[in-house]
This record gives structure tokens, C-alpha cells and sequence, in this order.
């Protein structure tokens, strides 16, 4: 395996002597050398960052990241504010160096709920550093292996390892290395840390509207968020928004024993069932009227598209995939359009559980993933309504015994909207900035996304400030993101580094 060895002492020395005469010149060389002269320290600084529990619910956990977040900022001659609404705290860190353009960074430090049985290691909050075998599995390593050479290919493992405390680390370390090497940026650097992005960051938009003036910038920088699937360095230009949905379907008051009661009660299964295939047809397209208004491709889209590298047969073998459902002719053109998800069913028992009964409700857990062209409230408005033409008669909660009495068909809709889309275009100041960055970083292009299939809260921010936004994806694509083992490859930290300090160091 490759090894990383520490820069030669001349490439050292050149280093410190241009530093101080020229440090928005550093060259791709440069760049290197200093993430990897800082990569030891920053491999612990992660290790102590995730060994901190960040559940979203948890005030607790919350309160313990945020006065981590304060203390690493202020110790960088940052001024913090927490900005709190209804009890849930941000930390807004600023620092300026007389400029006149601010670039606003943001960072996730909450991560998804663990179920440590899963994990292969003693707790999802400790994490380990592991390499893989000739077998294909991985091997816990001791930390104390830092201290010497380090393979690129070995992985940290534990919750928020890329989702997203990887990528915060690395901005850090960049801030770090300004500090030690006296670097002054191009411009005024904001940070807004959000302790609860995994749930929708449901007080950020008020928190960004009540706070205008502290959030004033030019642009934003989202450090959040895996590369592509080829791994290479990536830039995304969008996200898409999110909404959910819980669609209820009744049965009979209670579940009923199936011998004594088969057909005869009807089985709500077998309505939620109908349902949803209706949804759908059998290559995907969703079928609901209107579902896909306003959202129309250029041939010069899809040509920016094309660009993307993806070979769609490695994809669909490397995830069992026969036939890919056709909203798109490519995945890049599939990430386009607003999604129809069944995220969860429930009815009833399964496995070990499983009884004879005949079940009261069934429920489809929904979520639609949302693109600038589409309106959160008009598609649940549009699957509320087609729920409605099947049929169904909606209550607010259980349905009543006058309900039951009248309605043969009986169910609940409930949903919520999380965050809208957004979208910059490739050609804006930002795009072209983020580019020169990563060329004078890696030397090429990076592979540039119109949007990607994950959601984040950014939205508030552009339709409130009126910045445009743009994601520096760090994390290698298969870093198990919100499951069990979520990893991430050391050499994409250092990559990390390198981007956020190449960044950094660019002209705006």
C-alpha cells in the first residue's frame, strides 16, 4: 500500500520563505505539504471532535458540541456569538482581516441516531482506526500508528466520521495551518456551525431571519456532503429540498383473528398496497397529475450533464440494480426531477413476531426529495388530492365510530416540508472561484454537479441574504453515511485539507 511521507526538508524550507511574501500564490506542491505536515494533529483533533455524541434530539449532546465549536474558534482569534431560537443554539464564529468581499462557511456537527449492536467496533461514539485485509475486512488499528507512517487507505470509523464532522475537521485544520503560518485570506471568513441538520434544522430559518445583519456575506460555502461516486473532487451547484408525509390506512377497530374473520374484515394492507402501486408506473415515473410541472432539460443541460464520469452498468452491478427506473436517461438527468419515496411500511408483526391476525392500519412513511421547480406544499397537495380521487375519505387522527360506520375507505394524511431546493448556476462568481481553487489544489477540474440527491438546510439562507451557494464535497462516496460503520479514508481528509486550505488561500 502507499505510504505518506512528511515533504523534504527543502520543499520545507521554500515553503515558509513564500508563505510570508506570497501566500495567495501557493502552488499545488505547497498545498500538499502543508495538509500533510498538519494531518497527525488533525487525525486526533477529529478523534476528540467525534468522540463527543451528536444526536440532533439530544440538548445535551448539543450543549457539549457547541461549547467545543466556541472554544476551537476562539482559541483561532475567532469572536463566537450563539444565536439561539426556542432553546436550540447555532454558533456563528467571524473573523475579519479588513477585506472587502465575506465568505460565509457552514458546517454540520450533528450527526443520525446509532444502534451500537450493528457497529463492528465497542461504541459508535469511540472511534477507531481500522485497515483493510486481503480479505476484504477491516482490521482495528491503535491510534498510537499515526505517529509514524501513514497509509491513505486507512479509515476512521464512527458516527458523523464523514457526515459531517470529517469535513468540518478539515476546514478546521485549514484555519489551523492560517493561524501557525500567519496566512491572511482574500477575504472575511463567517462560520455558522448547525447542531441539527439531520432533523431538517427546523429554527435555522428563523434563526437567519432574525439575525440579517450578523449573516451579511457575499457567498456561501457549504462543507457538507460525499463526493461523487468516482471519488474525485467534487463541487455541487445544488440540492435538492425535502418533505415528508405519513399516509394511514384503516382497517377495522382492532386487529382480528385471520380464521375467524377472513373474508370477511378487509384488510388494509391489502388497500395501502393498491395505493401505492398506483403511484407509479412500472418504470418508475410517477403517475400522479402534475407531479413533474415545470421541470423541463435543455439539450445544453444535458450535455453538462454527460459530463458527470458515471458508468451506469458498474453502478447498477455494484448495487444489484437489474434495470434502472426511467425518469431520467442518466442518473445525473434523474437527480432533476422531484422523487415519490416509500422510506418505511408498517402493519402488524414479522419474523419471530408474526401472528395470525388481520391488521387494524397500515402505514407508508413518504418522503419526496424536491428541486427548484417544484414546491414542497403543492406536491403533498397534489398526493393528498390524489389520495382523495382513489377513493379514500381523510380524517384528521383515528377516525371516528361515525366514520367507520360511513367510509369504506379510511385513512390519515400528514405531512411536513422540510427545506427547499436550490440551485447556482456554473458560470456565477462563486462557481468560478471554486474552480480556480481546486485547479491551483489538484491541478484539474473538478467533477461539478448541478445538484445532488441529499438535502441541506440552506435554502434560508439564499432566499433570505440572497447568496448564492455552492457544496465542497470531501467524504469518499462509500463512507456508509447514516448507517452502521460510517467510515472515511484518510486520504480524503487530506484532500479535505488541502481543498479548504487551497480555498482559503485564493483570490476572490
Amino acid at each position: 500500500m502507499p505510504k505518506i511521507v512528511l515533504p523534504q526538508l527543502i520543499v520545507i524550507v521554500m515553503l515558509h520563505f513564500t508563505l510570508k511574501s506570497n501566500a495567495q500564490n501557493l502552488n499545488q506542491a505547497q498545498l500538499a505539504a502543508l495538509a500533510e505536515q498538519q494531518l497527525p494533529q488533525a487525525l486526533l483533533d477529529l478523534k476528540g471532535f467525534m468522540e463527543l455524541p451528536n444526536l440532533s434530539r439530544n440538548m445535551e449532546h448539543i450543549r457539549q458540541n457547541m461549547n467545543w465549536c466556541l472554544e476551537t474558534f476562539q482559541a483561532l482569534n475567532f469572536s463566537t456569538t450563539v444565536l439561539t431560537t426556542d432553546d436550540v443554539p447555532f454558533v456563528l464564529a467571524e473573523k475579519s482581516f479588513g477585506k472587502t468581499k465575506t465568505v460565509l462557511f457552514y458546517l454540520q456537527i450533528d450527526g443520525q441516531p446509532v444502534d451500537p449492536a450493528e457497529w463492528n467496533q465497542e461504541d459508535p461514539f469511540k472511534p477507531v482506526l481500522k485497515q483493510r485485509n486481503e480479505d476484504d475486512t477491516w482490521e482495528i488499528i491503535p491510534w498510537s500508528a499515526i505517529q509514524e507512517k501513514i497509509d491513505p487507505e486507512w479509515r476512521i470509523f464512527g458516527r458523523s466520521a464523514s457526515d459531517s464532522k470529517g469535513p468540518a475537521m478539515s476546514f478546521i485544520s485549514a484555519l489551523k495551518i492560517l493561524e501557525q503560518e500567519n496566512i491572511q485570506p482574500d477575504f472575511n471568513i463567517k462560520v455558522i456551525m448547525d447542531f441539527q441538520e439531520e432533523i431538517s434544522s427546523p429554527k435555522l430559518p428563523p434563526t437567519v431571519q432574525n439575525n440579517q445583519k450578523a449573516f451579511q456575506s457575499d457567498m456561501l460555502v457549504v462543507m457538507d456532503g460525499a463526493r461523487h461516486i468516482s471519488n474525485l473532487p467534487t463541487l455541487a451547484f445544488g440540492a435538492r429540498g425535502i418533505a415528508t408525509a405519513t399516509l394511514k390506512v384503516y382497517g377495522a377497530n382492532n386487529a382480528l383473528h385471520s380464521g375467524q374473520y377472513g373474508n370477511f374484515a378487509p384488510n388494509p394492507v391489502f388497500k395501502l398496497s393498491k395505493l401505492i402501486a398506483a403511484m407509479k408506473d412500472d418504470d418508475g415515473r410517477v403517475l400522479i397529475p402534475g407531479f413533474y410541472e415545470g421541470v423541463h432539460l435543455s439539450e445544453t443541460e444535458k450535455k453538462i450533464l454527460a459530463e458527470v464520469p458515471e458508468d451506469l452498468p458498474t453502478i447498477q452491478a455494484d448495487y444489484g440494480i437489474a434495470a434502472p427506473e426511467k425518469v431520467g436517461a442518466t442518473l445525473q438527468e434523474a437527480l432533476q426531477y422531484p422523487t415519490l419515496n416509500i422510506r418505511g411500511l408498517k402493519a402488524a408483526w414479522v419474523g419471530k413476531e408474526v401472528r395470525t391476525i388481520i391488521p387494524d392500519e397500515a402505514i407508508a412513511e413518504i418522503d419526496m426529495r424536491l428541486v427548484p421547480e417544484s414546491d414542497g406544499e403543492r406536491l403533498m397537495g397534489l398526493l393528498r388530492q390524489f389520495v382523495v380521487d382513489q377513493g379514500y375519505h381523510l380524517t384528521d387522527g383515528e377516525p371516528t365510530d361515525q366514520d367507520r360506520a360511513t367510509y369504506p375507505k379510511l385513512a390519515s394524511f400528514t405531512y411536513k416540508v422540510g427545506y427547499s431546493a436550490y440551485r447556482t448556476e456554473f458560470d456565477s462568481p462563486i462557481g468560478q472561484w471554486l474552480v480556480k481553487a481546486h485547479l491551483k489544489t489538484y491541478g484539474d477540474y473538478p467533477v461539478r454537479m448541478r445538484t445532488t440527491g441529499g438535502s441541506q438546510p440552506i435554502s434560508p439562507f439564499i432566499s433570505t441574504l440572497g447568496i448564492p451557494a455552492v457544496s465542497v464535497r470531501i467524504p469518499n462516496p462509500d463512507n456508509n453515511i447514516h448507517g452502521p460503520d460510517e467510515n472515511f479514508r484518510i486520504q480524503n481528509y487530506i484532500e479535505g485539507i488541502r481543498i479548504a486550505l487551497g480555498i482559503l488561500t485564493e483570490s476572490l
